[in-house]
């Protein structure tokens, strides 16, 4: 007799993956199984996360982390964006960051946009993320979002070489001909 297993991956499953260089994530119970990411996208997610450091941890308001960093929103959904910025430093644990950050940065790689722009970002409102920004760094370009009644509502988008004052963040500016350059 064969039994069928429906049941959906968990923290310790994702615990237990190899060591072999691919990131692996849980997205509501389901694996994620991606290539390492290319310099152009470690670089543009660096060049962001010293800018957000710089508004962030200089004025006290939060802390920035970057991948890999495990963000355990569910029992079924543990995933590592590329940057995280924290303003509550109680969801901060040994294992990663354990409930919805202020703010997720996914930068698309080709082999994670349709995740990224919509699979990642249905389960990011559905789980609480208040901010999701999506970096481009093929187009060169910059898209956020904000929660608004369980779903994201686009609220900046720019390319580069421009600065721009982004939405719901009085004082933010990103410059993104420093992110591109």
């Amino acid at each position: 007799m064969h039994r069928v297993l429906n049941a959906k991956l968990t923290y310790e499953d994702y615990a237990s993956a190899p060591a072999d260089g691919m990131t692996y994530q849980i997205l509501d119970g389901e694996l994620l199984v991606t290539p390492a990411p290319s310099p152009f996208h470690q670089r543009a997610s660096k060049r962001l996360q010293r800018q957000l450091e710089a508004f962030f941890e200089d004025t006290g308001v939060g802390e920035v982390f970057n991948a890999p960093l495990d963000l355990i929103l569910s029992a079924h959904d543990i995933l590592q964006p590329d940057l995280v910025v924290v303003t509550d430093p109680t969801i901060i644990s040994s294992r990663g960051i354990e409930a919805p950050p202020l703010l997720v940065v996914e930068v698309l790689s080709p082999s994670s946009i349709k995740h990224d722009r919509q699979v990642k970002a249905r389960r990011y409102a559905f789980l609480g993320v208040a901010h999701y920004w999506i970096v481009d760094p093929d187009a060169r370009r910059l898209e956020c979002f904000a929660l608004s009644d369980g779903a994201y509502q686009a609220t900046t988008a720019a390319d580069a070489p421009t600065k721009v004052e982004i939405s719901g963040f009085t004082g933010l500016v990103i410059d993104l001909g420093a992110i591109f350059r």
